[in-house]
């Protein structure tokens, strides 16, 4: 079953079941999928990977407004952002923990020879890369700023 089928189910579901909160986020994920898919540059079906993008974009966006709302004062915003990040984050491959990053991180610095502070762009080229989907770019960049230091 495809994101976009597992999605349309689960607004029938949320739907029968009143859950406004969960039917809103999923809706945003569906209207982001039609539009990819009618970007023409997918043209009518979309990878995995597309989909996997779609959704950490999805969920990103989120958690950035609840930030904001949070530093604005408003925190009854930033809770239901907060609730939709936890809805798309269901359809999320597991992201790494602090302890995983880290293993991964050293591997990828010693692969690249970096010493210092000033290789972090050497680092990060192939950190993005090999981590995408798996941990947040964030987490990346900040875990290594401090293996580096």
């Amino acid at each position: 079953m495809s994101l976009e089928e597992k999605i349309n189910n689960d607004i029938k579901a949320a739907m029968m079941a009143k859950d406004k909160l969960r039917l809103e986020a999923l809706r945003a994920i569906k209207s982001a999928i039609l539009l990819a898919k009618t970007d023409g540059e997918h043209k009518d079906s979309l990878s995995a990977d597309v989909e996997m993008k779609i959704l950490h974009k999805q969920y990103k966006q989120r958690k950035d407004a609840a930030e904001q709302y949070i530093s604005a004062g408003r925190q009854e915003l930033a809770d239901k952002e907060l609730a939709e990040a936890v809805f798309i984050e269901e359809y999320l491959p597991k992201m790494m923990s602090d302890a995983e990053l880290t293993v991964e991180l050293k591997k990828i610095i010693e692969q690249v020879g970096a010493k210092a502070p000033s290789d972090m762009g050497k680092v990060m080229g192939v950190a993005t890369k090999a981590l995408a989907g798996k941990a947040d770019g964030k987490a990346i960049s900040e875990k290594v700023k401090s293996l580096l230091a």
